[in-house]
């Protein structure tokens, strides 16, 4: 037990997560590093000594997790997260697994799990992710019923742009990220002059209305989390307040009792006693 506690103590140090998050960044350097065939022939064994020296870290790293955490270390999303993630660069990298090698970048994804504002970052997007998908088919449906009337309205006129409901569908997701979307609609303009009513409503509709609704989902899961967690906090303050008042309580009813006893016969045992329960009480506050 003593031992598990003082791995306990290295594991959770501030200056150990700090080495790790550095570790991670250096490994996704080298990674990178990698992709450049001019210099893995100059230092590929270095760059190769680093990305092992790392991996047996990470799996030295999660190897004491478990040891200390046991059966709680998989009930952590978070840890079964990093599980998966070096568990990939674990598996042979030769044959038809040879694919996973490109996968070791992965390993970058454990800044995610070991930085905790990005943490919340991504708790609150998948708690909005409900709040997202509605968004997304109430835009899947705007999308769908603007490309069949653009391809009933534009269809011949500009087939390769609106000729069938696909090409309808791309153009538009297209207009709708603003990408050359103004090319599309000119075109579009010189068989069609009113064509620019058309394309205005759905940027206004697609672009301005339904897309800022994603982000405003996402802000509101952010600040929500921010509020539980501040309101946890805070909870936590009022009940260490509530316990040391009740401390300070008991404290000041037994220096009552020791001022009582000194105006009567008591035992000097037991006096002794009670102080020695008003000093323990003092130590603990």
């Amino acid at each position: 037990m003593v031992w598990r506690d003082r791995v306990r103590t290295v594991v959770e140090a501030p200056r150990t997560q700090r080495a790790i998050t550095v570790l991670i960044l250096v490994n996704a350097a080298t990674l990178g590093l990698e992709t450049s065939p001019t210099l893995m022939s100059r230092y590929g064994d270095l760059l190769g000594l680093v990305d092992h020296a790392a991996l047996y870290v990470f799996v030295a790293e999660l190897l004491a997790k478990m040891y200390v955490y046991r059966l709680k270390f998989l009930r952590d999303p978070w840890n079964v997260f990093d599980v998966v993630i070096v568990g990939v660069s674990l598996l042979p990298h030769s044959g038809e697994l040879s694919v996973l090698r490109a996968l070791r970048i992965m390993r970058a994804l454990r800044l995610i799990s070991v930085v905790p504002s990005l943490r919340r970052v991504v708790s609150a997007l998948l708690v909005a992710v409900p709040g997202m998908a509605s968004i997304a088919v109430l835009l899947s449906l705007v999308l769908y019923v603007a490309s069949v009337i653009a391809t009933k309205l534009f269809g011949a006129t500009s087939p390769h742009y609106f000729g069938d409901l696909g090409s309808s569908l791309f153009t538009l997701f297209q207009v709708m990220t603003g990408e050359a979307w103004s090319d599309v609609a000119r075109e579009v303009m010189e068989t069609h002059p009113s064509a620019w009513i058309f394309f205005v409503i759905f940027i206004l509709i697609c672009t301005f209305v339904v897309l800022n609704l994603f982000i405003a989902v996402v802000v509101r899961a952010m600040e929500d989390d921010h509020a539980a967690e501040t309101a946890a906090a805070r909870q936590a303050d009022d009940d260490e307040m509530h316990a040391i008042k009740a401390v300070m309580a008991e404290l000041t009813a037994l220096r009552a009792e020791l001022r009582a006893e000194r105006h009567g016969p008591v035992c000097d045992c037991q006096t002794a006693a009670r102080r020695e329960e008003v000093d323990a009480g003092a130590s603990a506050i």
